[in-house]
């Protein structure tokens, strides 16, 4: 066999997101782009803005010496410094540069920090529904995925993280705004989930560590409050990304932060730069280090992504759909009336494109991610209905 038997057993249960995505591709050639509404991929399509491309421009007309040569593996000590301080402001704990590691993305954070933490065959607690590319993450890197189900409104089931906690658990991984609810965890469910942490780590003689995935952290709507995650509990490391807040996906800038509380701290931070170097990230993009560092607190206009959740939403739930309605991110995870992926190819013959809900591990459902323009969402509209009509007439 040309490739290894685990690479191909994963390839099997490969994304479904991008699999809709490539069919979306073959809808938009044969039909036309704007007779295709393709809601499969969490792709922001605003701009970025304007105080981006300033600072780009200003920062590529600069001329100095190595600034494109190699920089120490944690990044810029300027750039970490003034995000250590921004973070202590947010989370109203002191943090210091030696405290946050640039990043390729939050998908190279994550690969970093697992990369750091696990030892074969230990296991990280997912919550299901969850994005599909954690399994793949915590895989290629010897660990064992723990799926643990949430409550039917997708919020934290400590009853179960605490049934699902053992001796082999390293770390549990949260994403809050929640790709692909919109789920945001509140304040009583976090501080909850870190008491039963540090309760369990005395337990069972183990430190447990609490991951929090947060690329949709600037993406919140209706003032919700997103706890922090340092806050919540000592034994914390927090990753993300610029692609969201900023509409840079392309651009693979995040960063990792470590709560200073964790323990060994040193290790830590140690064992994460060391893996930044060798599984070949080696240094986050020199460039967009040094524009994020000059737009801390700047973001795309939320309310554009609120708006059209509120289309979404308000059309949807007339039609008979239903949902938890998003506190944050730009996804909606409805019910289907039968077996998502026959549900997901019926609203694909309206030349609607949604991803089944088996892709995140919760089959009954479908995602559909609403970071597109305006007049996509009002272009599906139609077909909605009629397949609502078809299906969900009765349940209304």
């Amino acid at each position: 066999m040309a490739i290894s038997a685990v690479v191909k057993q994963l390839m099997a249960q490969a994304s479904w997101i991008r699999r809709m995505f490539e069919e979306g591709i073959e809808l938009k050639t044969r039909f036309g782009e704007d007779k295709v509404f393709d809601f499969s991929l969490g792709n922001p399509d605003l701009d970025p803005p304007p105080a981006f491309l300033e600072t780009l421009e200003r920062i590529l007309a600069e001329r100095k010496k190595g600034k494109h040569g190699y920089m120490p593996n944690a990044g810029y000590p300027e750039t970490r410094q003034v995000i250590a301080e921004y973070l202590s402001r947010e989370h109203e704990i002191e943090l210091s540069k030696e405290q946050v590691i640039m990043s390729c993305g939050a998908g190279g954070g994550l690969n970093v920090v697992l990369k750091t933490l696990l030892n074969q065959g230990e296991e990280i607690i997912i919550l299901v529904p969850y994005f599909a590319e954690y399994l793949f993450y915590v895989s290629n890197h010897g660990g064992v995925c723990r799926l643990v189900s949430t409550h039917d409104d997708f919020s934290l089931d400590l009853a179960r993280i605490a049934d699902a906690l053992s001796p082999k658990t390293k770390a549990i991984i949260v994403n809050s705004p929640h790709n692909p609810t919109g789920k945001v965890y509140d304040e009583e469910s976090m501080r909850g989930l870190g008491e039963l942490l540090r309760t369990k780590s005395r337990e069972l003689k183990r430190t447990m560590y609490l991951i929090s995935d947060e690329p949709y952290r600037k993406i919140i709507y209706d003032g919700t409050h997103l706890p922090s995650v340092f806050r919540a509990y000592e034994q914390s490391i927090l990753v993300t990304s610029y692609s969201k807040e900023l509409s840079i996906p392309g651009e693979r800038i995040g960063f990792i932060a470590v709560n200073p509380q964790a323990t060994p701290l040193d290790d830590l931070i140690a064992g994460i730069i060391f893996c930044n170097r060798t599984l070949g990230f080696v240094n986050a993009p020199a460039l967009m280090q040094r524009v994020v560092q000059r737009l801390q607190g700047v973001t795309v206009d939320v309310g554009i992504y609120q708006r059209r959740r509120d289309l979404l939403c308000e059309n949807l739930a007339s039609f008979g759909y239903r949902f938890v309605e998003p506190q944050g991110a730009f996804y909606l995870f409805p019910q289907s009336p039968l077996d998502d992926l026959t549900f997901v190819r019926e609203l694909q013959s309206k030349n609607i494109l949604a991803v089944p809900g088996r892709g995140f591990g919760m089959p009954g459902f479908f995602r559909i991610a609403y970071c597109v323009d305006e007049k996509v969402i009002r272009g599906s509209l139609r077909g909605f209905k009629e397949v609502a009509e078809k299906y969900l007439v009765n349940r209304k």
